[in-house]
């Protein structure tokens, strides 16, 4: 199976066709997930992802939650990238027209985008944010991100990574250049445009890490192909002047510590206990209930799952002892899920269903010794 695409060139040449082999995009998707690198498809001839369905393209929808993954659809993006052997048969097989788009973040890279446009040059505290260039200094000549970069890497005595031939560099049809890193260890480097008023590492120098994804070398767009520059076909890892300077720019966030948080008002006030037994009950429930929130400060490897069944399981067993209404025990572990896990409905519905449903056939009496 094959596709045509006709490929428009940098100088005055007439647009050239170009016949795609079905197999092309595919090899290109396997060779990254070979690497470790989740893929997911770009729209043919673009660099942009493939688009949504019909049902993700609704007002407020996203990816949060979405089963689209699951049922084997390609929306969202590079939320929805993928190291699966057989779903890449399956996305690349039936739409070889489809680029490949490499998710930065989970397999761990960090992407120096070195652009090259016709620009204005803006002004001299926005071509290397953070660092004062003075009016005495001449800027004749300086007309890109391979100038800035460039400039900064000679203020740091270091090569610019544009000409750093250890590492994977790829050649962009516009005339820029991606310099692939491997990221460090346990660091979450954010994304960020040259052109950004706010976090930004130089001038038309974009950084492609958390938060954003990568057009893989091979891939071929309507503008021309991602060519890559020399034999070097892997990323070596950041360089520590470089490194620096991304954390100095703000690339690097601040270390999360989690804190515990409190139940929320609504599902608190949902199980406070209204004199007798119902105050042991109410404490019962309110201490499962808030290790399921403290899941909001850690958004993987909580056991949110495995603390969201016990307090509905518990739950589950003061309703059967006539200490809790059903409603009132299915609010207040509703809320603390959404609060946990926003937009994650169908996840937590199924755990808090089943949990109530096995509580409830064995009675829960907190101020009597426990269980029936």
């Amino acid at each position: 199976m094959a596709s045509e695409l006709r490929v428009s060139r940098s100088d005055s040449t007439p647009p050239v066709s170009v016949q795609l082999d079905g197999g092309h995009s595919l090899a290109t998707a396997r060779w990254c997930a070979s690497r470790g690198w989740p893929v997911h498809p770009l729209a043919p001839g673009r660099k942009t992802p493939a688009g949504n369905c019909e049902a993700c393209r609704q007002p407020g929808h996203t990816h949060h939650g979405c089963q689209c993954l699951a049922s084997g659809r390609w929306c969202h993006g590079f939320h929805a990238a993928t190291l699966d052997y057989a779903r890449i048969e399956q996305w690349w097989g039936a739409n070889p027209g489809f680029g490949v788009g490499i998710a930065c973040g989970p397999a761990g890279l960090v992407v120096i985008d070195v652009d090259a446009h016709a620009q204005q040059l803006p002004g001299r505290d926005r071509l290397l944010p953070g660092i004062e260039i003075s009016e005495t200094v001449d800027l004749t000549g300086l007309a890109n991100g391979f100038h800035t970069i460039g400039v900064l890497a000679a203020l740091r005595d270091a090569g610019s990574p544009a000409d750093d031939e250890t590492t994977l560099r790829v050649r962009t049809p516009s005339g820029g250049l991606h310099v692939w890193y491997r990221a460090h260890s346990g660091h979450r480097w954010q994304c960020s445009a040259g052109s950004s008023t706010g976090r930004a590492l130089a001038w038309q120098v974009d950084v492609r890490a958390h938060g954003g994804y990568i057009v893989a070398p091979g891939t071929v767009t309507a503008a021309g192909v991602y060519t890559p520059v020399g034999p070097v076909r892997e990323p070596a890892p950041l360089p520590a002047w470089l490194a620096r300077e991304l954390q100095r720019t703000g690339h690097l966030p601040p270390a999360h510590v989690p804190v515990p948080r409190p139940v929320p008002p609504r599902a608190r006030q949902a199980v406070i206990a209204a004199g007798g037994g119902r105050d042991a009950a109410g404490r019962a429930l309110a201490a499962v209930l808030a290790e399921v929130v403290a899941c909001a400060a850690v958004p993987e490897g909580a056991a949110f799952s495995e603390k969201l069944n016990r307090a509905s399981y518990t739950a589950g067993g003061l309703v059967a002892a006539g200490h809790l209404g059903h409603a009132e025990a299915e609010l207040a572990l509703r809320q603390a899920a959404e609060h946990a896990r926003p937009g994650q409905e169908r996840r937590y519905g199924a755990i808090i269903r089943g949990g109530l449903s096995a509580g409830r056939k064995s009675p829960l009496y907190p101020g009597a010794g426990g269980r029936a």
